[in-house]
């Protein structure tokens, strides 16, 4: 167990982060994300609201739907990312649902209230937990504890009952395989977590092995792969900006750091952020700086570890654009030693997300 974000987090249960990682690539893993912040919003106007702090289309979403989306701020940095789902109105879960990093909600939070509490009412939901079960038998290993949760897709959401638990779950995850995330009561969520580790085929993971899968799949990590400084077009996240809020569409605009974020999608970037393939097998941490041929300073690693899946070290960076082409090789400074890797396209391992 160690502290994270406030939080005792464990980073590994007695299998250890390579057994778990191969189970929740192979099975079904379940992790306790509970630190993570929800927040639902209420109200007529919350999608519209929420809209003005995003460059995502809220206003599209249809009930069951789910979106991934970040607060930006006035110079187009990342503020935090996080998971919007509008949930059936006959549910009795708001008019939006949203997952915030846990480091970020409290500012979160307060961003929200001070920006949009006017105009929709913002709700914490500390009294429920979050629970992930990640991995190709996640649907079978869940249909046990209700059918219904075979019919969700990729990205939607609903309500339902779990080991008589009232439940929103979602067919999401951060790992790159299938899976859910399940809000639940807190009072209820050991006897669901006990439930669903019942199944021999489920076993608890833990925040090393969430971290490896989440790289694997490259996934950013807020606070280390894009921050404040960072821009969604610099870290490659263009995809979650919907057409009809990019310049020229029926939305464009409206929402904090807009004009550097048309800027850029309409004249390109100075770096961005890409992956990294080791060519020998030391792992290459966070903060290693990278080099070109010369030995010019050309950027950093951001995330590193070596994979379980692919058997090799991967890494995400931010790199100067010239160097940022999948195929180009660049030298890692690790204590004095220099450690060749190859620019490549993410993820390193396929998803297996279910459309």
């Amino acid at each position: 167990m160690v502290p994270f974000a406030g939080y005792e987090m464990p980073v590994q249960y007695p299998a250890g982060v390579m057994a778990e990682h191969r189970h929740t690539r192979a099975k079904a893993g379940l992790f306790d994300v509970s630190h993570m912040g929800q927040i639902r919003l209420d109200g007529p106007q919350a999608a519209q609201a929420l809209e003005s702090l995003v460059p995502v289309d809220v206003l599209g979403l249809k009930p069951g739907q789910q979106r991934y989306a970040f607060f930006t701020n006035e110079d187009g940095g990342i503020l935090d990312d996080l998971m919007v789902v509008r949930p059936h109105v006959h549910e009795g879960f708001g008019d939006l649902l949203l997952v915030v990093n846990a480091a970020c909600k409290a500012a979160d939070l307060a961003h929200l209230r001070q920006t949009i509490g006017a105009q929709c009412t913002v709700t914490d939901l500390p009294d429920r937990a979050l629970l992930a079960l990640q991995g190709p038998l996640a649907v079978a290993v869940l249909q046990r504890l209700n059918a219904a949760v075979e019919e969700l897709r990729f990205m939607q959401g609903c309500a339902l009952d779990l080991a008589g638990a009232r439940c929103f779950v979602t067919r999401s995850g951060y790992t790159g395989e299938d899976g859910f995330e399940i809000s639940v009561p807190a009072s209820q969520a050991e006897a669901l977590a006990q439930a669903l580790l019942a199944d021999e085929r489920v076993q608890p993971v833990g925040l090393g092995a969430r971290d490896t899968l989440r790289l694997e799949a490259g996934l950013c990590l807020y606070g280390h792969d894009i921050d404040t400084d960072s821009s969604p077009v610099e870290a490659g996240l263009v995809w979650a900006i919907q057409k009809v809020r990019r310049p020229g569409g029926e939305r464009a605009g409206g929402y904090p750091g807009a004009r550097r974020i048309a800027q850029e999608l309409e004249q390109g970037v100075t770096r961005k952020r890409v992956g990294l393939l080791g060519q020998e097998r030391a792992p290459v941490r966070e903060g290693t700086s990278l080099h070109d041929a010369q030995g010019q300073v050309i950027g950093r690693v951001t995330s590193g570890t070596l994979g379980p899946t692919v058997n090799q070290p991967v890494a995400m960076a931010w790199l100067t654009t010239p160097h940022a082409t999948a195929g180009t090789q660049v030298v890692a400074d690790v204590r004095g030693k220099r450690l060749p890797m190859t620019v490549v396209t993410m993820p390193f391992t396929p998803h297996h997300y279910q459309r």
